[in-house]
C-alpha cells in the first residue's frame, strides 16, 4: 500500500510505501512512528484511516483535477473560437475530441482511496467492484470542512498559557 499524508507531527506532506504486514509506519521527514489503529482492515478492505481516527473514506480517480479542468477549458475556448469563425464542423470535432480524451482518461486512470478528514491518499489497494468504496459525498465533505472551521475558531478564542522560561 502506498500512503500519501500530511504528518500530524511535522506537518510535512510525505509518501511512504507500507508493507501489508506492517504494524507501524515512519514519517520520512521527522521519523515519528505512527501505529496502525486496531481493525484497519476488515476482510481485506480498508475500513478506517491509518493517520487519523476517521472511518469516512471515499474513492476517486487518481488524476490531477486542475489538468482535467484545463483540458475542458481549452476545448471550450477552441470550440468557441471555431464557432465564432463560422466552422461548425470544426467546433463539433473539438468538442468530440475533448469528450473522447475525458473518457479515455477515465478508463485508463487508476482509483485512489481518500480520507475526508485528513486527506490521506491510499494507492495500491483493491478498489474493484468486490471491495466497493463510496464515491465522494458532498454532505460528508461539508461536515468535516465545517468541523475544521469551528475547531480553528475555537482555538483562536482560547487564551494561550504562558510558558515558564
Amino acid at each position: 500500500m502506498n500512503l500519501t499524508y500530511a504528518c500530524p507531527y511535522c506537518e510535512q506532506s510525505v509518501r511512504v510505501e507500507v508493507p501489508p504486514d506492517a504494524e507501524e509506519f515512519d514519517c520520512p521527514a521527522c521519523g515519528h512512528a505512527n501505529q496502525f489503529p486496531a481493525r484497519l482492515f476488515d476482510d481485506g478492505r480498508l475500513c478506517r484511516c491509518a493517520v487519523c481516527p476517521s472511518t469516512d473514506l471515499f474513492m476517486r480517480k487518481d488524476f490531477p483535477q486542475r489538468l482535467g479542468v484545463a483540458i475542458v477549458t481549452i476545448g471550450f475556448v477552441l470550440s468557441s473560437i471555431t464557432w465564432g469563425m463560422g466552422y461548425p464542423l470544426s467546433t463539433y470535432a473539438i468538442l468530440f475530441a475533448t469528450a473522447l480524451i475525458d473518457v479515455i482518461l477515465y478508463i485508463v486512470m487508476p482509483n485512489v482511496l481518500m480520507c475526508y478528514r485528513c486527506g490521506a491518499q491510499y494507492r495500491g489497494l483493491d478498489t474493484s467492484e468486490d471491495n466497493s468504496y463510496e464515491t465522494f459525498q458532498l454532505e460528508t465533505h461539508e461536515r468535516y470542512r465545517q468541523q475544521k472551521i469551528r475547531l480553528a475558531e475555537h482555538q483562536a478564542t482560547v487564551p494561550k498559557l504562558p510558558t515558564d522560561a
